[in-house]
């Protein structure tokens, strides 16, 4: 499993890990910033972006993707920042491969189990017979009665590409993402603490992580520390870019 990656910077290693649906090109202004003092490798997971297929997918096996991608780099160690599912892949990372992590940075997400919140999406997408399709306006409108956001399903949309015949396909794997669900929402675990330097940046407008998510933080991650950013939902580092840039560079300092 040979990850692709955007590479920026100089400095110490710092690894970008997006969050479901997503890719390393959400990670660009961000990165950005950073490589203005750090090596950053904005990284696709598998399935996702232009990394490989896979019909397995859980955190262990993420968490393996990105040691054997450490390694292809001779990065012996690094600072890990991952959102959402990606902040998942991180906290495993960072409970199995302890000694490869310099400081961890997760994005709204807790370590917990989550319940199944985007079937509607899988279906409305896996419902679309790509053929029938010229632009990507007219798939935008064929998704609004299941996913009436037009910012989800532009994001949603940045998945497609076209063949040298001119037709849509999609870049990541959508099918095996999906059957591969109930894995992306499992907790992440492990015998022994992560006990290095840890911040949890979550959204103020978001309940990714809620006040009795705290406990289990503090036990997986006992050096950790929790900040808010007001204002700001999810997608935190889209939200309020400069904010989090700041937060994470008071933390790496």
């Amino acid at each position: 499993m040979q990850l692709h990656f955007k590479e920026s910077g100089r400095g110490r290693a710092v690894i970008l890990l997006h969050g479901l649906f997503g890719s390393s090109d959400n990670w660009h202004h961000i990165a950005l910033r950073l490589a203005e003092s750090f090596h950053v490798l904005a990284v696709d997971q598998r399935n996702h972006g232009q990394s490989p297929h896979s019909a397995e997918m859980n955190y262990p096996l993420m968490a393996a993707d990105v040691n054997r991608f450490m390694a292809s780099r001779g990065l012996e160690t690094a600072v890990m920042i991952g959102h959402s599912m990606g902040g998942k892949t991180a906290m495993q990372f960072a409970l199995q491969f302890p000694e490869r992590v310099e400081k961890l940075v997760i994005a709204d997400m807790a370590p917990r189990v989550y319940a199944p919140a985007h079937d509607k999406i899988f279906a409305a997408q896996l419902a679309l017979d790509l053929k029938l399709f010229s632009t990507r306006q007219e798939m935008e409108a064929a998704l609004a009665p299941e996913i009436p956001d037009l910012v989800l399903r532009r994001f949603l949309l940045k998945n497609l590409g076209r063949n040298s015949a001119g037709e849509f396909f999609w870049k990541i794997n959508l099918r095996g993402i999906a059957e591969s669900y109930l894995q992306i929402g499992e907790p992440v675990s492990a015998p022994v603490p992560f006990a290095k330097p840890t911040l949890f940046i979550r959204g103020g407008k978001s309940n990714y992580i809620n006040p009795e998510d705290e406990p289990l933080m503090r036990q997986l991650f006992p050096q950790s520390e929790i900040q808010t950013i007001a204002g700001a939902g999810h997608w935190l580092h889209a939200d309020q870019p400069e904010e989090f840039v700041r937060l994470v560079l008071n933390f790496l300092e």
